[in-house]
């Protein structure tokens, strides 16, 4: 399938803001299941965008404003050719063990009432345990946006039992954990045909299983990935992987806009020439 993406992210500040810099994760790598055929960051403000791959292999950029601004929109736009592999990611580039996917962080430490839940799904059958663990959490967490914010941990919103994608990749990765399975935050887009513009990028995990690898698990829609998902950047947790974050001097009051748009792409075919 070829998806088509475009994704806009536009910060205003109540006053001009100095300093800005901002860390891009937002291009995403080629592997066995999907092959990047065009990409683009456009950024409406003079300064400089330098590449750089990061400890989980991302590609990454870092932007750096040459001036104040009262406005900074950041563009993506691309075509992604995507493969069905049932959820297995291989072909990437991947510097660190899975071991190190073990470690949890301030984000993903469970709670003992998380580990409770986790351990009742304990079976010597890894993958089946990580696709039960992936539909116990969907059942157990509502998707219920704008009741957590990007510095909620999974132990708050599983306790409060709502959240968004974030969210339940994050508990996800934190049950998995406790059980044992090395797990990974997964930032990218999901190219849903029924919804295809979104107001934020997806999340979703990766759990290490013996004699697979790597695969991926969408606990939001209780799915591995498939062809409409788009695979950006990974890390221990959201903000290892979040696509975009920065700093700045003054500006006072912030508001952020997002939008992504991802579709299924149709190639335009010339027009036949007419005969005379």
């Amino acid at each position: 399938m070829h998806l088509s993406i475009d994704h806009v992210t536009r910060y205003r500040y109540a006053e001009p803001a100095q300093g800005i810099i901002q860390l891009l994760r937002l291009t995403p790598r080629g592997s066995d299941s999907q092959h990047v055929v065009k990409w683009r960051i456009d950024v409406d403000a003079d300064g400089r965008l330098t590449p750089f791959t990061d400890a989980h292999g991302n590609h990454c950029h870092i932007f750096y404003a040459d001036r104040a601004v009262e406005s900074l929109t950041l563009h993506v736009a691309g075509t992604v050719q995507t493969a069905e592999t049932a959820g297995i990611t291989s072909g990437t580039q991947d510097p660190l063990p899975p071991r190190v996917y073990l470690r949890a962080t301030a984000l993903t430490a469970a709670s003992a009432a998380m580990a409770q839940f986790a351990e009742k799904l304990r079976n010597p059958d890894i993958l089946a345990q990580s696709h039960a663990l992936m539909q116990a959490v969907r059942e157990r967490i509502g998707f219920v946006p704008g009741v957590t914010d990007v510095v909620t941990d999974a132990a708050s919103a599983f306790r409060q039992g709502s959240g968004v994608c974030q969210d339940l990749a994050q508990i996800l990765i934190s049950t998995a954990r406790h059980l044992g399975t090395p797990a990974r935050y997964v930032s990218g887009h999901y190219a849903a045909a029924d919804h295809p513009e979104q107001e934020a990028s997806h999340a979703w995990a990766e759990l290490h299983i013996p004699h697979l690898g790597w695969v991926a698990f969408d606990p939001t829609h209780g799915v591995g990935s498939t062809e409409g998902h788009v695979r950006v950047a990974v890390g221990l947790d959201s903000l290892d992987a979040s696509p975009v974050r920065g700093t700045r001097r003054g500006g006072g009051a912030e508001s952020l806009a997002v939008t992504v748009h991802g579709r299924e792409y149709v190639a335009r075919q010339p027009q036949e020439q007419s005969q005379s």
